[in-house]
């Protein structure tokens, strides 16, 4: 369960902080086309002005600190003490108005993102040993079918856009039967609308609106699983001897289904895009299954899917990277920076065959609880080696440079990923 969360940014948005706000004289909007399409460079120009903690500001011109080093993300991490996760210690709070884009994941709720101490080790404990019952060979064989049936909708015409058809529906339907929705009369579309919208919101969107659906959704499946129990997430959750009560099962409901769907779909697609477009995977990429394991590991490295988690916030008065922390200062962790962080890789040589110290998944207490990862990663894997064998011969339909990344200081995905392929006859 990935720390995931945000608002779609408006590269015409010009921010400009509330008045009485502490922003830093040189803080940097979150914004702009070329940040959007290569967020590296941003990532580069604020490491040389301001190194490893970086003065930014958020949507409406709120101020935080962007967290870019490694050393420094790994702290933050694994200072609960220093840098806590319950949100009402902002000193922000009379500067954010209703309508925020990111209050529905920054706003405190009785969620286990929020808890802490006894309380978190409670709830995750909950979360842990509900994602353990899943069966991850039959996850796999549950995944290869709907990538099959989702492939069977598009593999006669011989062209397809995969982000919609294929990378954002598979790992929603997948979470849909872990956690024991039927997959009829379930608009997994909806979800996925709903989920994209409260987590990168476009013009014009309520991403408010948009998570009350979710939740209101969850909550109507946690009634009916009190009544009809099965063996999946929810009945395991309502089980345990924690006794959860229905609105915090509700909430962490939403943590599970979010990182299950949004992340990994990305995590799908932008492996697809660097087999489809790197040399080095491209003259294997049929049926490779080295490569394909490669491919997932150096995305989480280079292009993970949650480029940036909304936040800590500090304890007390404090010192990091340089920079004085004010308590109540909220810390944005710059895990896509982090990864990339060149203290770490001195020789450019970023995320090494083998190496998974990425903090893709975060870090200490707050990371995604095991076996979350695992789980996501039999999702993805199962997508892409289902369809590359499927069509051994999928090929980009337009010039790599022409992919677009989706606008987003959040989420890091593409906006489209057209294909072709020699058609198959069913």
């Amino acid at each position: 369960m990935t720390e995931a969360t945000g608002s779609e940014t408006r590269a015409t948005e010009q921010q400009a902080a509330p008045q009485g706000c502490p922003a830093h004289p040189d803080a940097v909007p979150l914004s702009g086309l070329e940040y959007q399409q290569s967020p590296s460079a941003l990532y580069q120009s604020l490491r040389r002005v301001h190194g490893p903690v970086a003065p930014v500001l958020l949507d409406g011109g709120v101020p935080a600190w962007l967290v870019l080093g490694y050393p420094e993300v790994s702290y933050v991490t694994t200072h609960d003490e220093l840098f806590a996760r319950d949100s009402r210690r902002w000193n922000q709070w009379e500067n954010i108005p209703q309508d925020w884009p990111l209050l529905p994941y920054v706003g405190y709720q009785p969620s286990v993102l929020f808890t802490e101490g006894a309380e978190h080790q409670r709830r995750a404990g909950v979360i842990t040993q509900a994602l353990e019952g899943i069966d991850q060979f039959e996850l796999a064989t549950n995944c290869g079918r709907i990538a099959d049936e989702l492939i069977d909708v598009f593999a006669g015409t011989g062209e397809a856009e995969l982000m919609s058809a294929y990378a954002h529906e598979l790992p929603m339907r997948a979470a849909v039967e872990m956690c024991g929705m039927s997959a009829e009369g379930v608009d997994t579309g909806e979800l996925v609308r709903d989920l994209q919208t409260s987590l990168d919101a476009a013009e014009g969107d309520d991403p408010v609106a948009a998570y009350v659906r979710v939740g209101e959704r969850l909550e109507q499946l946690v009634k009916y699983k009190r009544e009809h129990p099965g063996s999946d997430v929810v009945t395991r959750m309502l089980s345990h001897p924690a006794g959860l009560a229905d609105e915090e099962i509700v909430q962490d409901l939403i943590s599970i289904v979010a990182a299950a769907q949004q992340p990994t779909a990305n995590w799908i697609c932008n492996t697809l895009r660097l087999l489809l477009t790197d040399d080095r995977f491209a003259l294997n990429v049929s049926g490779g299954r080295v490569s394909v394991g490669q491919a997932l590991n150096e995305v989480l490295w280079l292009d993970t899917p949650t480029q940036n988690f909304i936040g800590r916030w500090a304890v007390r008065d404090t010192l990091l990277g340089g920079r004085r922390i004010k308590a109540g200062d909220c810390l944005v962790l710059g895990l896509a920076a982090a990864n990339t962080d060149p203290q770490i890789w001195p020789d450019g040589h970023v995320g090494a065959e083998g190496n998974g110290a990425h903090l893709s998944f975060s870090n200490g207490e707050h990371r995604c609880p095991y076996p979350a990862p695992l789980l996501a990663d039999v999702i993805a894997r199962t997508a892409i080696e289902t369809l590359l064998e499927r069509l051994p011969d999928v090929v980009l339909a337009v010039e790599p440079e022409e992919l677009l990344w989706r606008p987003s200081i959040w989420m890091r995905g593409l906006t489209s990923l057209p294909v072709r392929f020699t058609p198959v006859l069913q």
